[in-house]
Protein backbone atom coordinates (compact mmCIF):
# COMPACT_ATOMS: atom_id res chain seq x y z
CA UNK A 1 0.00 0.00 0.00
CA UNK A 2 2.60 2.48 0.85
CA UNK A 3 4.73 1.65 -2.58
CA UNK A 4 1.19 2.27 -4.36
CA UNK A 5 0.90 5.56 -2.38
CA UNK A 6 4.50 6.84 -3.38
CA UNK A 7 3.87 5.75 -6.61
CA UNK A 8 0.89 7.42 -7.07
CA UNK A 9 1.98 10.95 -5.35
CA UNK A 10 4.84 11.07 -8.37
CA UNK A 11 2.87 10.04 -10.85
CA UNK A 12 0.31 13.11 -9.43
CA UNK A 13 3.23 15.60 -9.17
CA UNK A 14 4.61 14.68 -13.05
CA UNK A 15 1.51 15.14 -14.46
CA UNK A 16 0.69 18.40 -12.50
CA UNK A 17 3.41 20.13 -13.32
CA UNK A 18 3.34 19.05 -17.28
CA UNK A 19 0.27 20.07 -17.79
CA UNK A 20 0.93 23.45 -15.88
CA UNK A 21 4.05 23.70 -17.90
CA UNK A 22 2.06 23.51 -21.17
CA UNK A 23 -1.14 25.90 -19.62
CA UNK A 24 1.38 28.54 -19.17
CA UNK A 25 2.99 28.14 -22.53
CA UNK A 26 -0.57 28.40 -24.32
CA UNK A 27 -1.87 31.31 -21.28
CA UNK A 28 1.12 32.98 -19.84
CA UNK A 29 -0.06 35.16 -16.52
CA UNK A 30 1.28 35.34 -12.87
CA UNK A 31 -2.04 32.52 -11.78
CA UNK A 32 -0.41 30.15 -14.62
CA UNK A 33 2.39 29.98 -13.55
CA UNK A 34 3.57 26.40 -13.22
CA UNK A 35 4.77 26.50 -9.78
CA UNK A 36 1.61 27.63 -8.47
CA UNK A 37 -0.63 25.91 -10.46
CA UNK A 38 1.35 22.54 -9.45
CA UNK A 39 0.65 23.69 -5.52
CA UNK A 40 -2.76 24.11 -6.23
CA UNK A 41 -3.22 21.11 -8.06
CA UNK A 42 -1.42 18.67 -5.54
CA UNK A 43 -2.80 20.18 -2.52
CA UNK A 44 -6.06 19.82 -4.03
CA UNK A 45 -5.72 15.83 -5.16
CA UNK A 46 -4.29 14.96 -2.02
CA UNK A 47 -7.33 16.45 -0.66
CA UNK A 48 -9.85 14.78 -2.99
CA UNK A 49 -7.44 11.38 -2.37
CA UNK A 50 -8.17 11.74 1.40
CA UNK A 51 -4.01 11.78 1.64
CA UNK A 52 -2.38 13.55 4.11
CA UNK A 53 1.16 15.81 3.38
CA UNK A 54 2.57 12.43 5.66
CA UNK A 55 1.81 10.17 3.07
CA UNK A 56 3.49 12.56 0.34
CA UNK A 57 6.45 13.28 1.74
CA UNK A 58 8.38 9.90 0.55
CA UNK A 59 7.55 10.56 -3.26
CA UNK A 60 8.72 14.14 -1.92
CA UNK A 61 11.99 13.21 -0.60
CA UNK A 62 12.18 10.83 -4.30
CA UNK A 63 11.43 13.47 -6.01
CA UNK A 64 14.06 16.34 -4.32
CA UNK A 65 16.56 13.77 -4.65
CA UNK A 66 17.13 14.83 -7.58
CA UNK A 67 17.45 18.35 -7.10
CA UNK A 68 21.30 18.31 -6.17
CA UNK A 69 22.51 16.59 -9.52
CA UNK A 70 20.28 18.99 -11.27
CA UNK A 71 21.62 22.19 -9.83
CA UNK A 72 25.01 20.88 -10.14
CA UNK A 73 24.13 20.54 -14.44
CA UNK A 74 23.65 24.43 -13.82
CA UNK A 75 27.00 24.86 -13.72
CA UNK A 76 27.96 23.77 -17.34
CA UNK A 77 25.86 26.56 -19.24
CA UNK A 78 27.65 29.08 -16.26
CA UNK A 79 30.79 28.19 -17.48
CA UNK A 80 29.67 28.10 -21.11
CA UNK A 81 28.79 31.81 -20.52
CA UNK A 82 32.28 32.31 -17.92
CA UNK A 83 33.04 35.97 -19.55
CA UNK A 84 29.39 37.21 -19.53
CA UNK A 85 29.63 36.36 -15.67
CA UNK A 86 32.61 37.58 -15.09
CA UNK A 87 31.87 40.81 -17.26
CA UNK A 88 28.85 41.80 -15.04
CA UNK A 89 30.02 39.92 -11.83
CA UNK A 90 29.93 43.66 -9.41
CA UNK A 91 26.74 44.96 -10.92
CA UNK A 92 25.24 41.59 -9.70
CA UNK A 93 26.54 41.20 -6.85
CA UNK A 94 25.85 45.24 -6.39
CA UNK A 95 22.26 44.12 -7.17
CA UNK A 96 21.76 40.98 -5.16
CA UNK A 97 22.94 43.06 -1.85
CA UNK A 98 20.97 46.17 -2.56
CA UNK A 99 17.50 43.83 -3.24
CA UNK A 100 18.53 41.55 -0.02
CA UNK A 101 19.27 45.09 1.87
CA UNK A 102 15.43 46.53 0.25
CA UNK A 103 14.04 42.87 1.71
CA UNK A 104 15.18 43.55 5.54
CA UNK A 105 14.16 47.29 5.64
CA UNK A 106 10.82 46.40 4.74
CA UNK A 107 10.79 44.12 7.02
CA UNK A 108 11.73 45.64 9.67
CA UNK A 109 9.34 48.97 8.89
CA UNK A 110 6.46 45.94 8.69
CA UNK A 111 7.51 44.66 11.50
CA UNK A 112 7.41 48.33 13.68
CA UNK A 113 4.30 49.35 11.66
CA UNK A 114 2.61 46.47 13.03
CA UNK A 115 3.94 45.74 16.18
CA UNK A 116 4.64 42.14 15.41
CA UNK A 117 6.12 39.57 17.54
CA UNK A 118 9.91 38.33 17.29
CA UNK A 119 9.50 35.30 15.61
CA UNK A 120 7.17 36.98 13.39
CA UNK A 121 9.86 39.71 11.86
CA UNK A 122 12.66 36.77 12.02
CA UNK A 123 10.66 34.99 9.48
CA UNK A 124 10.26 37.91 7.49
CA UNK A 125 14.04 38.84 7.40
CA UNK A 126 14.53 35.11 5.91
CA UNK A 127 11.74 34.80 3.63
CA UNK A 128 13.99 35.23 0.56
CA UNK A 129 16.60 32.73 1.38
CA UNK A 130 16.02 29.00 0.44
CA UNK A 131 14.06 26.83 3.48
CA UNK A 132 17.18 25.31 4.54
CA UNK A 133 19.14 28.43 5.44
CA UNK A 134 15.77 29.90 7.15
CA UNK A 135 15.15 26.89 9.14
CA UNK A 136 19.17 26.96 10.02
CA UNK A 137 19.20 30.64 10.97
CA UNK A 138 15.90 30.10 13.12
CA UNK A 139 17.35 27.59 14.80
CA UNK A 140 20.68 29.25 15.53
CA UNK A 141 18.33 32.32 16.80
CA UNK A 142 15.70 30.46 18.67
CA UNK A 143 12.94 31.69 16.01
CA UNK A 144 9.91 29.62 14.59
CA UNK A 145 11.37 27.00 11.62
CA UNK A 146 8.05 26.37 10.48
CA UNK A 147 7.28 29.63 10.23
CA UNK A 148 10.52 30.52 8.62
CA UNK A 149 10.04 27.62 6.18
CA UNK A 150 6.02 28.92 5.22
CA UNK A 151 7.25 32.69 4.35
CA UNK A 152 10.31 31.24 2.32
CA UNK A 153 7.47 29.16 0.36
CA UNK A 154 4.72 31.72 -0.06
CA UNK A 155 7.85 34.17 -0.89
CA UNK A 156 9.14 32.03 -3.53
CA UNK A 157 5.75 31.11 -5.19
CA UNK A 158 4.63 35.14 -5.22
CA UNK A 159 7.67 35.36 -6.94
CA UNK A 160 7.85 32.89 -9.63
CA UNK A 161 4.26 34.59 -10.41
CA UNK A 162 5.26 38.36 -10.25
CA UNK A 163 8.40 38.90 -10.98
CA UNK A 164 8.19 37.49 -14.86
CA UNK A 165 5.18 39.64 -15.39
CA UNK A 166 7.01 42.79 -13.89
CA UNK A 167 10.10 42.21 -15.82
CA UNK A 168 8.03 41.67 -18.91
CA UNK A 169 6.50 44.76 -18.26
CA UNK A 170 9.51 46.46 -17.44
CA UNK A 171 11.08 45.07 -20.57
CA UNK A 172 13.80 43.26 -18.98
CA UNK A 173 15.06 40.91 -21.48
CA UNK A 174 18.64 40.12 -20.83
CA UNK A 175 18.86 36.54 -19.37
CA UNK A 176 21.28 37.30 -16.54
CA UNK A 177 19.91 40.05 -15.35
CA UNK A 178 16.52 38.01 -15.17
CA UNK A 179 18.62 35.33 -13.49
CA UNK A 180 19.79 37.59 -10.75
CA UNK A 181 16.64 39.04 -9.72
CA UNK A 182 14.74 35.29 -9.70
CA UNK A 183 17.87 33.77 -7.81
CA UNK A 184 17.86 36.74 -5.35
CA UNK A 185 13.94 37.26 -4.88
CA UNK A 186 12.63 33.59 -5.13
CA UNK A 187 15.26 31.30 -4.04
CA UNK A 188 14.35 27.72 -5.33
CA UNK A 189 11.26 28.18 -6.65
CA UNK A 190 12.38 31.19 -8.83
CA UNK A 191 15.71 29.19 -10.15
CA UNK A 192 13.35 26.31 -11.31
CA UNK A 193 11.13 28.57 -12.87
CA UNK A 194 14.73 30.56 -14.83
CA UNK A 195 15.62 27.21 -16.03
CA UNK A 196 12.57 26.94 -17.79
CA UNK A 197 13.43 30.22 -19.52
CA UNK A 198 17.05 29.17 -20.70
CA UNK A 199 19.71 27.06 -18.79
CA UNK A 200 21.90 29.92 -18.80
CA UNK A 201 18.91 31.92 -16.35
CA UNK A 202 18.78 28.99 -14.39
CA UNK A 203 22.34 28.71 -13.66
CA UNK A 204 22.69 32.39 -12.69
CA UNK A 205 20.16 32.21 -11.01
CA UNK A 206 20.97 29.11 -8.87
CA UNK A 207 24.24 31.20 -8.63
CA UNK A 208 22.14 34.39 -7.25
CA UNK A 209 20.22 32.19 -4.62
CA UNK A 210 24.02 30.66 -3.05
CA UNK A 211 24.90 34.23 -2.57
CA UNK A 212 22.08 35.48 -1.38
CA UNK A 213 21.86 32.80 1.53
CA UNK A 214 25.47 33.39 2.53
CA UNK A 215 24.58 37.74 2.34
CA UNK A 216 21.68 36.91 4.93
CA UNK A 217 23.16 34.55 7.18
CA UNK A 218 26.26 36.82 7.49
CA UNK A 219 23.98 39.99 7.75
CA UNK A 220 21.85 38.22 10.19
CA UNK A 221 23.32 38.84 13.60
CA UNK A 222 23.73 42.63 12.86
CA UNK A 223 20.05 42.63 11.87
CA UNK A 224 19.08 40.72 14.78
CA UNK A 225 20.45 43.58 17.00
CA UNK A 226 18.54 45.67 16.08
CA UNK A 227 15.30 43.70 16.79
Amino acid sequence: METFITIYSISITIIAYILAKKIYMKYPSPLTTPVFLCTVAIISTLLISNLHFEDYVVAKDIITYFLGPATVALAVPLYKNRAIVAKYAIPAISGIILGLAVTLCIAITIAKLFSFGLNLIQALAVKSVTIPIAVEIMSLYEGDANLAAAFVLITGILGTMIAPWIMDKCHITMPFARGIAYGTIAHGLGTAHAAQESEFTGAVAGVAMAIAGIIIALCFPVFYSFL
